[in-house]
């Protein structure tokens, strides 16, 4: 198929055409501006949700068990799974799927798995434009699971309209929880593995810290599973409180706890007229992250190796600082 077959063909939802235009964005296609141009008049639609945290909190299980609970409600479902490449080989396990085998039949969902490929933040560099094509195959909600991160790795916050920050006991102490990071980023809390022992006092460490202010939004607590997690909005000023939903996601409990907390959330960016928040951003960051590239790659090209080496020579016998340096760099590139 050509270009324009396989951008229709994706439209109407067929998962080869969806791999194949995801596959020409993560390649580095020529002909990605064309692809981009293609579907720009398509997207728009689907509503993102993030979800991070730090390695075995499970993020993949959790996934899989919110797919399962949004096609319960009749909504088409994309994945995009951020999967670790080595810094040895570049090669990459992409595993995540493997708890998601379960969906793999079903023709309303889409799964990917993504390696990082060396991109820092817990996304892979392809990831924005990897949504662009979910979102105009018709996805009405798209989950990106991000490696699983530290204290810093964020970007998934740029980029979904909604997200959710998990934790699990065992993962450590309150001054753990209180260091800045994901914490602040978080639109909705899940405590996981809620059935092991220290479920309880990590909720109570979660909520105390969210509430002196270490997350960037004030907490609304924690309710026990089985009970809606965040159901009046009932609100003390314009700032959205995140809740903390306890779940076992191996097992489904406290999932539709977590799905009402998500749509609970779209709900109060409804009420404030914030729905375009998310989209806005995602433009930003991406047109941000194109023109870097473009800038790097000229630079690449009109400075070259040769230029770039004697200027660093310059720098290194003190003939030049480095900020007069890169304005030699940044000149060539004007010119």
């Amino acid at each position: 198929m050509d270009l324009e077959q396989l951008v229709a063909a994706a439209r109407e939802g067929t998962p080869r055409a969806v791999a194949r235009l995801i596959s020409l964005v993560e390649d580095g296609s020529p002909r990605l501006r064309e692809l981009a141009a293609a579907l720009a008049p398509h997207t728009g639609h689907a509503r993102v949700v993030g979800l991070t945290g730090a390695p075995g909190v499970g993020k993949s299980t959790t996934t899989s068990a919110l797919v399962g609970a949004l096609r319960a409600d009749g909504r088409r479902v994309g994945v995009l799974a951020v999967d670790p490449s080595s810094p040895f080989s570049g090669g990459a396990l992409l595993g995540d799927r493997v708890r998601m085998g379960e969906h793999a039949t079903d023709p309303g969902v889409f799964i990917r798995s993504m390696a990082t490929r060396g991109h820092l933040g817990g996304l892979a560099a392809a990831t924005p434009q990897a949504l662009r094509v979910l979102d105009a195959a018709g996805c009405d909600v798209v989950l990106v699971e991000t490696v699983g991160v530290g204290q810093s790795e964020v970007e998934v916050v740029a980029l979904a309209d909604t997200t959710v920050v998990l934790l699990a006991p065992g993962m450590g102490d309150g001054v753990q929880a209180a260091k800045a990071g994901i914490l602040e980023v978080g639109d909705v809390f899940v405590v996981n593995k809620a059935d092991r022992d220290g479920a309880d006092a990590t909720v109570r460490e979660l909520r105390h810290m969210v509430s002196l202010g270490h997350g960037t939004r004030s907490s609304q607590g924690s309710t026990p599973m089985g009970e809606p997690a965040h159901r009046d909005r009932e609100l003390a000023g314009p700032a959205w409180r995140p809740p903390v939903v306890r779940t076992v996601a191996s097992s489904g409990q406290g999932i539709e706890d977590l799905v009402g907390a998500l749509d609970d959330h779209r709900a109060w960016m409804a009420d404030h007229g914030r729905l375009g928040d998310g989209p806005r951003q995602r433009a930003r960051a991406e047109i941000e992250a194109i023109a870097l590239a473009d800038l790097r790659a000229r630079i690449r090209d009109l400075a070259g190796a040769a230029a770039l080496g004697e200027l660093a020579e310059r720098v290194v016998a003190g003939e030049l600082d480095p900020y007069a340096a890169a304005d030699e760099i940044v000149s060539s590139v004007r010119g």
